[in-house]
């Protein structure tokens, strides 16, 4: 069998690694397939590992603008798939117009789907955005003959918003880079740390409204106020309405550069080390469709305090303490219990180390092409055989 893969929007980010992660730790003669078809533009295709059945498939017109790769998938990528003799297509975008058949689309954005998150934006060009990716997304998904959830979560969140889909559906969530691995810390009583020495606590996400950057910042100035000798730092890129207001608070609350540090972006290969430096790991976002984040603090054996919206619970289990991420006084309750108690620390980071060893790319791999092995043989999941696709 050959498998086809519209790489069309996948462009950077967590898509990109997906896909990346996905391929390198791929067997697909396991699953019958001889040849895998990759359509992209140069920059994406130049980050896949080169494979004897891999074949990088450039194509000019995904080196430009977004309307020009939507057209190209429209006019172009069906024709190319049966050229190629494809079996089936897969669509890790979410996002298809063509006529192929079969084709399974993957689920990686959530925020289109949650009408209360998407709010969260006004009137701007995002919720615009946001909008057409619902429309877009809805229909490829009630037209897919399979699509891949990340989570439990995600499935009945999309599956409702959309009404429900005839397509096979299986749940295989992302794995974690070894590169993220790291032994749990020897936990120190607070009494060790001071206001020149402080626990490091860290939280890595692009600044955006949904992250709720401004509300944990609150919850900092709250506790450093009560002599806990606490500093945050931030790590990632940010969406600029939310920097602004984040940027206002910490002047507000005079954290910025002290209680607060706001890295910026850091390159992908950098963040294990920001990782390797933390004392406690924080993840205050309410709107995601697997958070890979809060899977590398997991893995990086850090204690956790995390967000009780979405599938954070689903995937942190009793792993973590929760908090409500819009109410700075439940954050700063969560990061209380955590830090008044070596014990709890210890006994958390050696949870969530083992909780992280779910997540593999060699796995996530191995179950993706066996459910695009099945839908292009046009085989049907049984209950047992539905099971084998999700993870607890």
């Amino acid at each position: 069998m050959i498998l086809g893969i519209d790489a069309s929007n996948i462009r950077a980010g967590g898509g990109l690694t997906h896909l990346a992660e996905l391929l390198a730790a791929a067997r697909p003669e396991s699953d019958g397939f001889s040849r895998v078809v990759v359509w992209g533009g140069s920059a994406t295709l130049a980050r896949l590992a080169d494979q004897p059945w891999l074949v990088k498939a450039a194509q000019p017109e995904l080196d430009l603008g977004l309307l020009r790769r939507s057209w190209w998938q429209y006019r172009r990528l069906s024709r190319l798939a049966r050229q190629a003799a494809c079996d089936v297509l897969l669509v890790p975008g979410g996002s298809y117009a063509g006529t192929f058949r079969p084709v399974v689309s993957i689920s990686q954005n959530l925020l289109p789907f949650e009408w209360r998150e998407m709010r969260r934006f006004g009137w701007s060009w995002m919720t615009l955005k946001l909008m057409l990716l619902r429309l877009t997304q809805g229909r490829t998904f009630r037209g897919s003959d399979g699509i891949i959830f990340l989570t439990q979560y995600a499935r009945e969140t999309v599956l409702k918003s959309i009404g429900g889909t005839g397509a096979l559906t299986a749940i295989i969530p992302h794995g974690i880079a070894p590169r993220f691995s790291h032994p749990p810390r020897v936990q120190q009583d607070m009494a060790q740390y001071a206001m020149e020495n402080p626990i490091r606590i860290l939280y890595v996400s692009i600044v955006d409204v949904y992250k709720h950057q401004n509300k944990v910042a609150r919850a900092v100035a709250m506790l450093r106020d009560e002599g806990l000798p606490i500093r945050l730092g931030l790590v990632g890129p940010a969406y600029p309405p939310a920097l602004t207001r984040l940027k206002k608070t910490l002047e507000a609350l005079r954290l910025d550069g002290d209680g607060v540090i706001y890295h910026g972006a850091v390159a992908y290969q950098d963040l294990p080390a920001h990782y390797a430096h933390a004392d406690v790991f924080l993840y205050a976002s309410s709107c995601e469709n697997l958070p890979i984040i809060l899977l590398e603090g997991m893995s990086a054996g850090l204690p956790t305090a995390s967000s009780n919206r979405g599938p954070m619970p689903e995937v942190l289990g009793d792993a973590g303490v929760y908090f409500d991420p819009e109410n700075p006084e439940d954050i700063a309750s969560a990061l209380r219990k955590l830090l008044a108690s070596p014990a709890l620390r210890t006994q958390l980071a050696q949870a969530v180390a083992d909780r992280a060893k779910r997540y593999s790319w060699r796995q996530c791999s191995a179950e993706t092409f066996s459910f695009l092995a099945r839908v292009a043989q046009g085989q049907s999941f049984g209950s047992a055989e539905r099971k084998f696709f999700q993870h607890d």
